[in-house]
Parts: structure tokens; C-alpha cells; sequence
């Protein structure tokens, strides 16, 4: 059984410089292996090759797994995305009426089928976005995601620069509700809301 975190609860990241200067290189040629797998059309020799290079890769990092709390994923603040691997990449930056809003991109990775994006990487960076936003507009403490809704309007494309946007809706209580809309120029590719809800003392 995992031991729980030092201090109990809802234990936010601790910044860290692990990994040093090359990491957000790692990360950023992680993503681009991740691009190039899905869209590779190679011959069965180049597959061969590519699988025995990462079999390399995975036995040097191998004696090195961590737990979430001493590894630098997630923890490298000065990096988009604090370092974390999973997420969509985006910019946010709170604007003078009370907002988030930046830019999102979809990678090849993220691919669905016909050009669009998958609808569950829309998903994905709507619940960063939408739990930034509950976070950093209300200036309030930890909160975890109670439903999330997603409206797909519009094929949202790849490998193209997109506008996201979010807003805190209403709040009652420990409920925040969250609004976010992500477009293409005046198109709307999707919307959604959600529901963050603030964490009691303790809980995880």
C-alpha cells in the first residue's frame, strides 16, 4: 500500500529544478515522438529499429521511476505545463475583466480521425483550463473537478493555434461553476462548463 504524501489532503506541487536545464528538451522530444508515432507510415525495417532505440531509452530511465512527489513531472514550474507530459499545450494569462484567456494547440498525437482533434484531448484541456481558471480567479484553495461538460461545435483542427477562453460563472458555497469556449478566429469549436467544488481540510 503507497504511503499517503507528508501532510495529508490535497498536497499541491512542490517546485523543483530536478531534471535540469535539458528537461523541458526531454519533454518537448517526448511530444515530437509521441507526433511522429502517429503518423509514421515507415517500413517494417524503420519499426524495427525505432522499437529497439526505445527499448534503450525505456531500460536507461527505468531504475529511475519515482512517485509523483520526487519526480520533476508536473513540479517544473518555469515550464508550460508545469512539465507534465499529458496535458494539451497551452498559454494562459488572466486578462483585466476577470479572465483566462490564451492559446491551445493540438498536436498530431491528438489526432481523432479526418483532421480533428479527439474529443477526449478536448476534454482533457478543457478540465485544465476550466481548473486553472476556478483556481487562480477565485484565489481560493484546492478544488477538484465534480462534472465537466463538453459541447463539440465544431471540428477542432490540428496543428493550428487556437483561442481559449474561461470564466467563473457563479459560485454557492464551496461550488465554483466554470465556463470555457475555444475558437478558430469568430468560429466556435467548442464550449463547455464545469463544476469544481473547494476541498474540505484533509481531503485528497
Amino acid at each position: 500500500m503507497t504511503a499517503t504524501h507528508a501532510g495529508g489532503g490535497f498536497n499541491p506541487p512542490e517546485p523543483t529544478q530536478k531534471g535540469g536545464p535539458d528537461y523541458g528538451r526531454f519533454l518537448e522530444t517526448m511530444r515530437a515522438l509521441q507526433d511522429h508515432a502517429r503518423a509514421a507510415d515507415a517500413p517494417d525495417e524503420v519499426f524495427s529499429r525505432a522499437a529497439d532505440a526505445l527499448q534503450d531509452v525505456c531500460d536507461l530511465l527505468a531504475p529511475f521511476d519515482g512517485d509523483e512527489w520526487s519526480s520533476p513531472s508536473g513540479r517544473r514550474l518555469d515550464l508550460p505545463m508545469r512539465g507534465n507530459l499529458l496535458a494539451v499545450p497551452m498559454k494562459l494569462s488572466r486578462t483585466e475583466d476577470g479572465r483566462l484567456r490564451g492559446w491551445a494547440r493540438f498536436r498530431r498525437f491528438h489526432l481523432g480521425r479526418n483532421g480533428a482533434a479527439h474529443g477526449g484531448a478536448i476534454g482533457l484541456l478543457f478540465d485544465s483550463v476550466l481548473g486553472t481558471a476556478s483556481w487562480l480567479l477565485t484565489g481560493g484553495p484546492y478544488q477538484r473537478t465534480a462534472y465537466l461538460h463538453v459541447n463539440y461545435r465544431n471540428i477542432v483542427p490540428i496543428d493550428k493555434e487556437l483561442q481559449v477562453e474561461a470564466w467563473i460563472s457563479r459560485t454557492e458555497g464551496r461550488k465554483i461553476f466554470v465556463g470555457t469556449s475555444l475558437r478558430d478566429g469568430d468560429t466556435v469549436l467548442a464550449d463547455g462548463e464545469a463544476l469544481f467544488v473547494v476541498l474540505r481540510p484533509g481531503q485528497p
